[in-house]
């Protein structure tokens, strides 16, 4: 099943995000390569800048998707206010019906 991951980032923490972005992505793209991203991007304030997540993720259950959600390089340096995992339905658009 697909989970989504919402992060909101801590106040003031725009350097710390760009600091981790490398190995942010790297992670990202690990998780692509074993077919378990489904999907991933910034949530942008006001001026454009990033301040939050949101990563779509194929995982067998919820713990599953919790232990993705914590190893995310951004997890581990405590970038984040806030995280969501929520169960979701993916529609419309799916890309093995384009």
């Amino acid at each position: 099943m697909i989970f989504i991951i919402l992060c909101q980032d801590k106040p003031d923490h725009l350097q710390l995000r760009l600091d981790t972005r490398s190995e942010h992505l790297g992670y990202l793209e690990k998780l692509n390569a074993e077919g378990t991203l489904k999907l991933a991007g910034p949530f942008l304030d006001e001026d454009g800048n990033p301040s939050g997540s949101m990563v779509a993720v194929e995982a067998p259950d919820r713990d599953a998707a919790e232990a993705i959600a914590k190893a995310d390089p951004y997890a581990l340096v405590g970038l984040f206010k806030s995280v969501e995992i929520r169960r979701w339905n993916w529609v419309l658009n799916k890309p093995e019906n384009a």
